[in-house]
């Protein structure tokens, strides 16, 4: 990939912390329900579904950066869809999010998790072909679930606030719970080798639920699950994004999970989050999504308060949201916002 378009491109320049011609932008949840042309072609089609027709994967992943004009596009699917392909009886209900039928709570209850294979995920390595064909020097974002986020799924059953069976599972009996764990590093270790040898070029990992949990316990429990998941694909030399949400006292632990990226939602300014991130580590963010609904002006300068942040931590830069676009938000705002820090950042 060296010397190709895509490798020269604004995004994964500021991935690997060189010079850019403007700060580089696109949105988590970019390509979903803010989109009237995505909500048209989704109707009717149930989310895990969609996830597994190639032609329609492309489609969607395809509308925003048609739309926005960001500089990369990110693979529509979802973190669940790995699971789902090696047998996990399971659901995305509307409303409510993931749901798992036979919830982990013993040793046997882990058998439901075995090894993924790349035939597991045709769909994906189909679909990843027809966009990198079409996307050209536009830069494919690969993405998975990080192990913790998914055993919080797979313990509690569905979505939690205070996440108390997987900490009773982790704290209570932490050899199985290493052992699920392992089990879900080593599938999504797989789900992202599948996507970058399909042409992902960076993949970023979402552990949304782990700011959840304190430093300690992420460091002791959590942490080398992780790192298992990053080591997998460093041989690729694709930058490594990874991010959640509430995270602001795990960033340093998460870049030393083997991140070349930190995503940073909200809270915690750029400037500060560099001084907490580990050096040679560029970072995304972070810019709230609430602060879309205001007025154009207030979006703006806040806008330029991230940049502003971002240019004193001195560190590669990537613009996005602080976490993902809200399914209300007007889709012009965004476009009007990739403009503003395109222009604003240029030369």
């Amino acid at each position: 990939m060296k010397n190709s378009p895509v490798h020269d491109s604004a995004f994964l320049r500021a991935c690997r912390g060189e010079a850019v011609p403007h700060t580089p932008v696109w949105f988590m949840r970019q390509a979903g329900r803010s989109l009237p042309e995505y909500l048209k072609i989704r109707e009717g089609v149930a989310m895990l579904d969609s996830c597994m027709m190639p032609e329609l994967v492309k489609e969607i992943t395809l509308q925003p950066v048609r739309r926005h004009d960001v500089d990369a596009a990110i693979y529509f699917s979802d973190i669940m869809v790995p699971l789902k392909a090696v047998g996990v009886d399971l659901d995305i209900k509307p409303g409510i999010g993931p749901v798992v039928a036979n919830p982990i709570r013993s040793r046997a209850d882990l058998e439901q998790l075995r090894p993924l294979e790349p035939a597991d995920v045709w769909y994906v390595t189909e679909a990843m072909g027809l966009l990198t064909a079409e996307l050209g020097a536009k830069p494919l974002i690969g993405f998975a679930g990080a192990p913790y986020t998914l055993a919080s799924y797979m313990v509690e059953g569905g979505p939690s606030k205070n996440h108390e069976h997987t900490k009773a599972l982790m704290y209570g009996d932490p050899e199985l719970w290493q052992e699920l764990l392992d089990r879900l590093a080593a599938i999504t270790s797989a789900f992202l080798r599948v996507q970058i040898e399909a042409g992902a070029s960076a993949v970023q990992v979402f552990d949304s639920w782990v700011g959840a949990l304190a430093p300690r316990d992420y460091q002791r429990h959590v942490m080398p699950a992780s790192s298992t998941v990053f080591d997998a694909v460093a041989e690729y030399g694709v930058p490594r994004i990874h991010f959640g949400v509430g995270t602001g006292e795990l960033l340093g632990l998460m870049g030393d999970a083997g991140a070349d990226v930190v995503g940073v939602d909200w809270r915690v300014p750029l400037d500060e989050a560099a001084r907490r991130v580990a050096p040679g580590k560029a970072l995304q963010g972070n810019l709230d999504p609430t602060i879309l609904f205001a007025p154009e002006a207030v979006v703006r300068a806040k806008a330029d308060e991230v940049l502003e942040a971002a240019a004193a931590s001195g560190r590669g830069h990537v613009f996005n949201l602080g976490h993902g676009v809200l399914p209300s938000t007007d889709p012009d705002a965004l476009t009007r916002l990739v403009a503003h820090v395109h222009e604003r950042t240029a030369g």
